[in-house]
Order: C-alpha cells, then structure tokens, then sequence
C-alpha cells in the first residue's frame, strides 16, 4: 500500500522524542513494505521568535527521518480558535497530500485536528482512517467542549482505530456507529524491555544501590498531574526511597518549586527526556512506575515498565486497567488523593508482584501484532475492499 500519514505530532531534529511511538509504528509498515510518507502541517511562526514558537520556526520543510519522507507545510494559528485552526491545518495538509503522488489511504493519526480533513479527501476520492491514541478524542471531546465536531469527523470517515478498547468506544459513542471501530494497540520491543539486574543498571547510571526507585516517566504536563505523583511518592514510599522524573514539559518548574518547598531535594531528580534507547536501563534499576495521569489512552510507559518486570502504580485512567489486567486490583488506585495512591505504592514497594507475572501482562503487545491489526483496518479502507 502506498500510505499518507496526516498527523499534528511526529519527531523532528529539534524534538527526536515527540511522537516517537507513532515514528516506530510506521518504520514498522514501511519495513513491511508499503511505501509510507508523513505530512506534519505546523503553525507558522517568525524565525527570530523564541521558546516553544521559535522550535516550530526552525523545523525543516522536508526532512527524511528512517527512510520515511516528512513534509511540514505551514499554516496560521491564532490562538482559542481550535475549530478554525483544525481548518487551516486540514487545508494546508490536503494540498502537500494532493500535490504527491496519490496514495491508496490517508491516516489521520492523532484523531483531532487531522480529522478535519476527512471529508475533503473523501472528496477527492481517498480514504482516510483516523487513528485515535488519547488526548487527541478524550481531551478534545471533553475539556475542549469539540466532541461534536470530531464524531462527524469519524463518522464521515473510512473508518477509526485506536490504542485501546476505552478509546474505541469512546470514539464508537462519538460517531453514533457502535462496533464500528478496531483496537490497533501499540506493541512493545520485549528483546529490549526485559527484566534485568537492578544492581547492575544502577551501577551503569551511577545510582546509590540501596533503597528503592520509583519513576514518572512522560511529558510534565497537566493530564500526566506530575505534582500528583510527587505528593504521593512523598506520602507513602519509604524514607530511604527516591524519585526520578524522566520527562520535561511546562509543568517543569512547579514541580521543582513543590520539590524544594517539600524539602525533597535530597530524595527527588529531574533528569529531563532521557533517549529511549536508555529508557530500558532505567526501568531495570527502579522498583516501580508511578502514573498519575487523569486522562490516558493505553500508556506506553506502563507497557514497557510491565515488560521489563517492574510493576506500574496508577491511578485509574482510559485503557490502563486493560494494561494490567489480572493484577489491576493491586496496581490500580480509583483515588486521586496523594494519601491513598501513596499507600498503595507503598505496598507495592514492600510486596511486588514477580517480574514473571509482570511481563506476562504484557507479552502478547508485540510490534508484529500491532502492525498486522493496522494493515487489516487500512485494507479494509481501501476503495476496493469497499466494492
């Protein structure tokens, strides 16, 4: 198949980590041999601006990044006008698609704003499936009040997929078609997320070998709630434990305010984005993953940490009890009080399950799965499989 990938995030030069798990999807189809080709539309900015603006500014027009050819056409962004920028960005995206060599599908990958430009394409006789992975319907049909707007979308399109089942369905109840969509969920690389000697990754990292490690890994951003996850690891871990948060975002600073006021700075590290080729060392040296998110679509943080043996404390969110399934009762927290999430992963710390169960959570997400699920939706969207 030839593939066009419409999507709002995916690494650039100036960000090699952001929408690294989408990148890995679609090296992974076109490894398979379908002729895969990216169109990042992004807001325009002067290139004298700086701060997050002037990173967009700098990002090349076209770039190939592990054979797969990226275009980042430009478009205005006017800030507080989410459906008017979804327009520009579908507009501006459409006409790169147009403008190559015509593909069998469109994915629209990160369901809003890509799916804007569901209907123009249909227009113009291509397919387009819109991939949904967590934010981009949940946080968009709901804080953002644009629930509408997006279920015609899907509901106008070849069809949906997403990362998990809570999220198929969320997407299902959008368009108003009920069984409509596939779970297409994220693999995960077992060869290098694996159980491993704690001694020796902290050893390799330059890590104190006594008392425990928890990590927060991710964007430091308000759904992830990393301020949650400081007052919880503070609540219930051991005196002797620390925390290590792997990530950056806006949040940054307030959680180094609320570290130094905690008078946590002996205990608590933020190390920034770590490669993710590193992100397996790190797993092996901690005892557990602390997720505090509000609102999540299937975490791949908590897959790998599963995979590598170590158990993930959570607090209730989308597909993550999908996630841990059979060992949900004693990872997963309803609660968003610090006290009570801070309790369990005290208990966790004390009493973890065995990285054999862990793993076997987690062993069946392998990327050859995921991409076989993916290459059946995008078939099925194809003109002729229609006829």
């Amino acid at each position: 198949m030839r593939i066009t990938v419409l999507t709002s995030l995916y690494p650039s030069p100036e960000r090699p980590y952001e929408g690294v798990f989408a990148e890995r999807r679609w090296v992974g189809m076109r490894d398979r041999g379908h002729a895969v080709g990216v169109v990042q539309p992004l807001p325009w900015a002067p290139g004298w601006i700086g701060g997050r603006r002037g990173e967009l500014a700098r990002r090349p027009a076209t770039e190939q990044r592990a054979g797969i050819a990226i275009e980042r056409p430009r478009y205005l962004h006017v800030p507080k006008l989410a459906r008017r920028n979804a327009q520009a960005f579908a507009r501006v995206g459409v006409r790169a698609i147009l403008a190559g060599e015509r593909p069998d599908v469109v994915v629209a990958d990160y369901a809003w704003p890509a799916s804007a430009a569901v209907r123009t394409l249909a227009a113009h006789g291509l397919p387009c499936v819109v991939n949904g992975r967590g934010s981009d319907v949940l946080e968009v049909a709901g804080e953002a009040g644009l629930g509408a707007e997006l279920g015609a979308n899907l509901a106008a399109s070849a069809g949906w997929c997403a990362v998990s089942a809570d999220l198929v369905a969320r997407m299902d109840e959008l368009a108003g078609q009920p069984g409509r969509g596939v779970l297409v969920p994220n693999g995960v690389d077992t060869i290098a997320f694996r159980p491993a000697d704690r001694g020796s990754a902290r050893r390799s990292l330059g890590l104190a070998p006594d008392g425990a490690l928890v990590l927060v890994v991710g964007h430091l951003i308000p759904r992830k709630d990393p301020v949650l996850a400081l007052k919880t690891f503070l609540a219930g871990a051991p005196a002797d434990a620390r925390l290590v948060f792997l990530g950056r975002g806006p949040l940054e600073a307030e959680v180094a305010e609320h570290v130094e006021h905690d008078g946590a700075n002996a205990r608590v590290r933020l190390m920034g984005e770590v490669p993710p080729e590193r992100l397996a060392e790190w797993y092996a040296a901690s005892d557990a993953l602390l997720l505090t998110s509000s609102r999540e679509g299937r975490p791949n943080v908590v897959i790998e940490a599963l995979a590598a043996g170590r158990p993930a404390v959570a607090t209730a969110a989308g597909g993550t009890a999908e996630v841990l399934g059979a060992l949900a009762e004693r990872l997963l927290v309803a609660s968003r009080d610090p006290a009570v999430i801070g309790a369990r992963l005290g208990a966790v710390l004390r009493d973890p399950p065995t990285p054999t169960e862990l793993r076997g959570l987690v062993e069946h997400l392998s990327w050859d799965a995921s991409l076989d699920a993916l290459e059946g939706v995008l078939q099925a969207a194809r003109p002729e499989a229609v006829r």
